[in-house]
Order: structure tokens, then C-alpha cells, then sequence
């Protein structure tokens, strides 16, 4: 699958691994996974925004880079991160703060299973109440090297976080125009709402146009 942001996936993967990117993106159904839940980057997208899925590989991911086992330290022997630690860094991560645990609980790793059915792996690792990552979902073999992909995962997903605030920051200027329309210019009005209809539109806008046109006044 292609779409808005694929370039930025393959840039990240270009700028850490060069020549070997298009190999690693193929190759790890980790990053397909990634690029199928980034498809709403572009502000024309009626797709959900997918913070819950992506929040909780970032967090379990983030959790395996602080414990340097990107650089090699032995990942099958740790004791595995808490939950209640997890649910709350997802919180505080931008657009997180009402993602519930879902995705940690079975949800992400039927959904991977969906996609991927013939996968021997699963994202997320659950054992006594505790989680990891998946390493071998992280570990992409490209030529004769195996390449470690958490940090340019986290790189991935901050870029997505970047696109979708950018794409909020327009759905508020937008609201804003709305409220300002003024009742003496029918025209105008009915040129801008049209122009908020169309396919290449914010989601968020076009369900406050298309649910109630008088609420564009109250946005």
C-alpha cells in the first residue's frame, strides 16, 4: 500500500539505512503494519487518525530502546514493562490522553493477525502482566545484515504525530473561518462550505458540515 506518507516511512529508513531502505520496508511487517495504520497522515483522509494502535507499539518500542537492547543487550532476559507504566507514557503522548488499553489487550495483535495472517510473530508479547515488544518483528534481515528497527519506528511515528498536529492546527484555522463567514455573502459562504465537502478534506470537517450545516456558526 502507497499512500501520503509512505514517502516519509522510506525517507527515515533511507537516511538511517541508505540503499538497504526499500529492502527493510518490504521485508518487516512490522513497518507495512506502521504504513497501513499512517494512511489518515494527509489532511484529505476520512481515515481514523489509528493513535491507539501506534501508541502502543511507540511506548513498548520506546521501552526497548531505553533499555539499549537496539544495541545488543540481551532482550529475552528482561522482565518485561508494566502496564500500568505503558497506558500511561501512551497518555501522555500528543492526542493520547483519552486512548483506553485495548490495543494492548488482544486488539493490536488480532488486527496485525488480520493483515498478516501467515505472521508466526505477534507485536505484542503478554506474559503475567507484563509486555514486551516483539523483537523479532523488530529485526529485519537486509542482504547479509539484520538491521534493528525501534529507533527508526519511533522516528516514524513522531513524523506521523508532526502530520496530524499540522492537520489539526487546519481543522482549528478552518472552524475559525467558518464562525467568521458572513450571512451577507451567500455566495461566498456556499463556495466555501462546497469546497469543505470535497474528498481531500479533513474527516472532522466534513462530519460538522455534513451533520449539521448551521453548527459550521459554532465551531
Amino acid at each position: 500500500m502507497e499512500h501520503a506518507f509512505t514517502p516519509t516511512i522510506k525517507a527515515v529508513l533511507e537516511k538511517h539505512f541508505g540503499a538497504k531502505a526499500d529492502e527493510l520496508f518490504e521485508r518487516s511487517l512490522l513497518l507495512q503494519y506502521v504504513n497501513i495504520k499512517t494512511r489518515s497522515a494527509s489532511r484529505g483522509s476520512k481515515s481514523r487518525s489509528s493513535f491507539a494502535a501506534l501508541y502502543a507499539i511507540y511506548v513498548l518500542v520506546e521501552d526497548y530502546v531505553k533499555g539499549g537492547f537496539h544495541e545488543g543487550s540481551d532482550y529475552s532476559k528482561y522482565e518485561g514493562a508494566v502496564f500500568s507504566r505503558l497506558f500511561q507514557r501512551q497518555r501522555e503522548l500528543p492526542f493520547g490522553s483519552k486512548l483506553q488499553n485495548h490495543h494492548f489487550n488482544n486488539r493490536l495483535n488480532g488486527e496485525f493477525a488480520k493483515y498478516f495472517p501467515n505472521s508466526d510473530f505477534k507485536p505484542i508479547i503478554v506474559q503475567s502482566n507484563r509486555y514486551w515488544i516483539n523483537p523479532n518483528l523488530l529485526r529485519v534481515k537486509a542482504g547479509q545484515k539484520v538491521c534493528d528497527l525501534a529507533v527508526e519506528v519511533i522516528e516514524i511515528i513522531d513524523e506521523y504525530i508532526k502530520s496530524k498536529s499540522a492537520a489539526f492546527a487546519g481543522f482549528i484555522e478552518t472552524c475559525v473561518k467558518l464562525k467568521e463567514l458572513p450571512a451577507s455573502a451567500p455566495k461566498d459562504t456556499e463556495a466555501f462550505i462546497l469546497d469543505l465537502l470535497a474528498p481531500n478534506r479533513d474527516a472532522r470537517v466534513f462530519e460538522i458540515v455534513t451533520s449539521n450545516p448551521s453548527s459550521r456558526l459554532k465551531c
